[in-house]
């Protein structure tokens, strides 16, 4: 009887090579998977295949991190149940901390804390009251659930800890007159620069020295005090007084700060600014055209403002700018407290639209004002350039198109506030109101004697270096409000009429930032992330088409996959049962 089993296909032999074949493949295959493991362990890379490249950090960021030399712990308050928008903010911010993990190494730790997430109210609210007194403000959060409206409470900050020093960040920044969708953006896009420089602040460094110039009726401590004590958490800030500098004092300082003078400088002092500057120095001048005296506007009901002399004028220009002897009345405007009537006994105070108070929300796209929130101005003059050879100008801030200009002498009425503005008269434009210097300054001085002396200068000096300069045409930028309880100030750009912080302080630091860091960072503010929305109209018209394609292709394709691996392996083992 013939043995049919040695003729069955399922009993014949697989040839040896055949099985040596397979397991050399296979060998091969896990050895290149050790080795690309090994090799990436060593060498690490990543590829950032974005049009705008938003998952790159910085030179600057990545020095930063690499350079820890103590833990950094990043707690993120921003997490929960968020609507979709949200949802895109927190996951910015996991992929942000995710890649300065890469670079930070074991130094760097982040972790995200749900404060809603406590099991009862209680636990809620007792959570809620920690944060409160760490100064992390609440945000309201409207969502709609099961049709419902309904608020949430959230807190958008992260807390950087390094060494037993804490610091909170902002997370949810931008423009607040930008659509929802913007803002957000905005906020995504200045995710690197907020953490990366407020864990530059944190570390200890080689601190800057920022000299504030008295002695010309400047502000004082208390009037510039939110923003003096803002740069002391960074820089080293102390009072120069120009007269009693020595000629070479000045060297030491690293910025020099003129915030509001109101009496002249001497040709000696303006010497040792233009020296200062001419050698590499860096400085902010917030100054006025015009001396608007509002006690005498109280006394008498009417004032005018008139130009102040203050000798600087020549300066300006032959840096290339000019202060224009003007003042700037603008639509999009703060407001002041006017007595309207009487309420009983009580004069009746109601807060009215004062055009002298210009609310600027029209910034250069600059690293210093981009995807700022609005700035408050009083008693604002408008800038011009002039030719400066070498200089490269930048305007960083206009007023809104409806502009108003009147030159000297203005007379200033406070019932002017109670009058309907008529806005033919507001047809001026954008006027510019800030302007960043940046090149090689020629000094006022060249082939000149120095003040009270027959020292000649030369045209060029010796240790002339490129500098940059910040120029604002409102001496009050830096003025903060006092409270008239306790004779603190309030932080800088607090309006207590509307209730609202507006962002000169975050305007000022990101200058200083500008103007002092050497490393670059303030650079990574002009990062851009290019939002590209849906069509909702063609998402109505489409909605049921694309979900078929989306629920139908990949069943199709599994199909085809499954029917051409049949045939396939129908055609290979086909000769078994020849």
């Amino acid at each position: 009887m013939e043995n049919t089993l040695t003729n069955s296909p399922m009993a014949a032999p697989v040839p040896a090579s055949r099985k040596q074949r397979d397991l050399l493949q296979f060998a091969a295959i896990v050895g290149l998977l050790l080795l690309f493991n090994f090799t990436a362990q060593r060498f690490f890379f990543r590829l950032d295949l974005t049009e705008e490249k938003r998952y790159t950090m910085s030179d600057a960021t990545k020095k930063l991190l690499r350079d820890l030399k103590q833990p950094v712990t990043v707690t993120v308050y921003l997490t929960g149940d968020f609507p979709p928008a949200f949802r895109r903010l927190e996951q910015g911010v996991r992929e942000t901390l995710t890649e300065f993990q890469v670079y930070g190494g074991a130094n760097l730790n982040y972790i995200f804390i749900d404060p809603s997430a406590g099991s009862t109210e209680a636990a809620r609210n007792a959570f809620y009251q920690t944060l409160f007194k760490k100064g992390l403000k609440p945000t309201n959060l409207g969502a709609t659930e099961n049709g419902k409206r309904v608020e949430k409470i959230i807190f958008p900050y992260a807390v950087v800890s390094v060494g037993g020093h804490d610091k909170s960040v902002l997370l949810l920044r931008g423009n607040q007159a930008a659509p929802a969708e913007v803002r957000l953006n905005q906020s995504i896009e200045g995710l690197e620069y907020e953490l990366a420089s407020t864990i530059r602040t944190l570390v200890p460094a080689l601190r800057k020295r920022i000299g504030v110039v008295e002695g010309h009726g400047e502000l004082t401590n208390v009037q510039a005090g939110d923003m003096l004590g803002s740069w002391q958490q960074q820089y080293d800030v102390l009072r120069v007084t120009l007269s009693k500098v020595k000629d070479n004092d000045l060297s030491t300082l690293d910025a020099i700060v003129v915030a509001q003078p109101k009496t002249p400088y001497s040709e000696d002092d303006k010497f040792k600014l233009d020296q200062f500057i001419t050698q590499g120095g860096r400085a902010m001048f917030f100054v006025d055209a015009l001396r608007v005296d509002l006690d005498s506007v109280a006394r008498n009901g009417v004032a005018l403002a008139t130009p102040y002399n203050l000798n600087l004028d020549d300066l300006f220009f032959k840096y290339g700018l000019r202060l224009n002897q003007n003042l700037l009345l603008d639509l999009n405007s703060g407001q002041i407290p006017l007595v309207t009537g009487m309420d009983g006994n009580k004069p009746k105070i109601e807060p009215m639209p004062w055009q002298l108070y210009p609310l600027i929300n029209k910034f250069s796209p600059h690293p210093i004002t981009r995807n700022l929130d609005a700035v408050y101005l009083k008693f604002t003059g408008s800038l011009d350039t002039v030719k400066a050879t070498g200089i490269r100008k930048t305007p960083l801030m206009t007023t809104s198109r409806y502009t108003r200009v009147l030159p000297a002498p203005v007379p200033i009425n406070f019932n002017d506030a109670r009058l309907e503005p008529n806005p033919k008269l507001y047809q001026k434009g954008f006027q510019p109101v800030g302007y960043l210097l940046e090149g090689q300054f020629t000094s006022l001085f060249a082939n000149r004697a120095r003040p009270g002396t027959l020292q000649f200068q030369p045209e060029k000096p010796a240790n002339a270096k490129p500098s940059k300069i910040m120029v604002l045409a409102d001496g009050d930028f830096i003025r903060s409000e006092v409270d008239p309880k306790t004779g603190n100030p309030y932080r800088l750009g607090f309006d207590r009429l509307a209730n609202t912080e507006f962002a000169n302080r975050e305007l000022v630091l990101n200058a200083t930032d500008y103007l002092l860091d050497e490393t670059g960072l303030i650079a990574v503010r002009g990062k851009q992330i290019t939002l590209r929305p849906l069509d909702k109209v063609k998402l109505a018209e489409q909605r049921r088409r694309w979900q078929l394609l989306n629920l139908g292709a990949p069943l199709l394709l599994l199909g085809i996959f499954g029917a051409v691996r049949a045939w396939r392996r129908k055609r290979r083992y086909a000769w078994f049962g020849a």
